[in-house]
């Protein structure tokens, strides 16, 4: 998640919470968290933000703690994700971003049905630096092909 603060500050779990919460209260945003094999904890999150009703479209993010990396978890979770965006909440399009020095993030993304749209040069700011961002998209008729194949 680009929008990730580090270091996560004191509080930021509190107000990102009321946040959440007011989000999908007004259908915005939605908001999951990924939890460990057995349940024994939190391990990250799957964000559908930016829900835009008139155009049947929102930004999926997410993030994942490193020890649980390589396991499966977040193709799991982009797999339920996209069950909801688009089964759920009737959603035509999703799309998604990862600075460009990430390549796990696009390969996860790519693994899930999504196709590479282009690079936003220097689209964001990260600890004082210009990040480029890879963006990447899938639409309806493109994860109904995905979710015929499983």
């Amino acid at each position: 998640m680009i929008s990730l603060p580090h270091p996560y500050p004191v509080g930021e779990a509190e107000r990102y919470l009321d946040e959440q919460k007011a989000l999908r209260e007004q259908g915005l945003g939605a908001a999951f968290a990924i939890v460990s094999k057995g349940g024994r904890g939190f391990c990250g999150v799957v964000e559908l933000r930016e829900i835009e009703s008139e155009h049947s479209q929102a930004e999926l993010s997410f993030w994942l703690a490193p020890e649980h990396w390589g396991q499966g978890y977040m193709a799991e979770a982009l797999h339920a994700a996209l069950h909801y965006a688009f089964a759920d909440l009737g959603m035509n399009r999703l799309y998604a971003y990862h600075m460009k020095r990430n390549p796990t993030s696009g390969r996860v993304l790519e693994k899930n049905g999504f196709r590479q749209e282009g690079m936003l040069r220097e689209r964001v700011r990260k600890w004082g630096r210009y990040e480029d961002v890879v963006l990447w998209a899938i639409v309806r008729g493109d994860w109904e092909v995905s979710a015929a194949r499983r």
